[in-house]
């Protein structure tokens, strides 16, 4: 795969972790034999809480580059909050973790959000906590470097979203997500097939689509990806992430003019510096 795609797939983690987290992965084919290769991704921190009493993983890392730094007044508003969290009764440990995930994530310190997320649901396993702890664990996964701990994420990932899959199976963005989390694993089919479960119980689902549609850019399968993103486009003609993403399929398909017309669309609109960036790398190639 070419520099270019390497560096626009990218952008895909780093400019829309949320409803479009992927994790950095290469799949070889998305239809038979699939095989996933770590690409480089920007590391948390922290270590991953791996079982329920694991010790708070919030103490940072000075070289991961993501991380916003701690001042004094946020490590004493940790340190108090950690402490109201250890003694708090039931009816006060909610309250007391929304407070420090939200802090955490602020700081970009992902791995503690989850384990404070894991620990109230383990305590709690109602719906919402558990899906909130899925969806924790998801962001600590997208962002892990070390392939250890992005095992040990991606197994709590799916630990959280197996539990609130199993209460409310019409989760799905929760199944999307989780099936991504399967990419680098011994059994990778088993994320794809999830992945095509959610389009048999919704076939407009932006983000099976979206992800099914930067695996295939992963794989070199650039007309299954334009089928994906164009997909999205019909009922979302706004989405900028799918007529992005779009463009570069085309330029690499070598459909030239309607990458140049569809890129250039999507550079009136986008204000993202690394996709504007990405644009401008392939316009220049388009031009030769």
């Amino acid at each position: 795969m070419n520099k270019y795609v390497l560096f626009v797939i990218g952008i895909a983690v780093l400019a829309t972790v949320g409803l479009f987290s992927l994790p950095k992965v290469v799949v070889r084919n998305e239809g038979k034999q699939l095989s996933a290769a770590r690409g480089g991704r920007t590391t948390d921190s922290l270590n991953a809480a791996a079982s329920v009493g694991t010790p708070d993983p919030s103490q940072p890392d000075r070289s991961a580059m993501h991380e916003k730094p701690m001042t004094p007044e946020q490590k004493k508003q940790i340190d108090v909050l950690r402490a109201a969290w250890a003694s708090s009764g039931e009816s006060q440990k909610e309250a007391t973790a929304e407070k420090l995930i939200a802090v955490f994530r602020e700081l970009t310190r992902f791995d503690s959000a989850a384990f404070y997320a894991g620990q109230l649901a383990t305590a709690q396993p109602t719906e919402r906590n558990l899906l909130r702890a899925g969806d924790q664990y998801f962001e600590a996964y997208t962002f892990a470097v070390d392939e250890q701990k992005t095992a040990s994420l991606g197994q709590k990932t799916r630990d959280f979203y197996q539990k609130v899959l199993a209460k409310n199976p019409t989760l799905l963005a929760a199944k999307a997500n989780m099936a991504m989390t399967f990419v680098n694993t011994n059994t990778p089919m088993q994320g794809i097939m999830l992945l095509r479960e959610v389009l048999e119980q919704d076939p407009t689902n932006e983000l099976a689509l979206f992800n099914l549609g930067l695996l295939s850019m992963r794989s070199n399968q650039y007309e299954r990806a334009i089928e994906r993103f164009r997909q999205i486009l019909v009922n979302n003609p706004s989405s900028r992430k799918a007529q992005f993403y779009l463009g570069i399929s085309l330029a690499e398909a070598g459909q030239k003019a309607e990458a140049q017309k569809v890129l250039a669309q999507v550079k009136q609109q986008e204000k993202d510096p690394q996709i504007l960036a990405a644009i401008r790398e392939y316009e220049e190639r388009l031009s030769k």
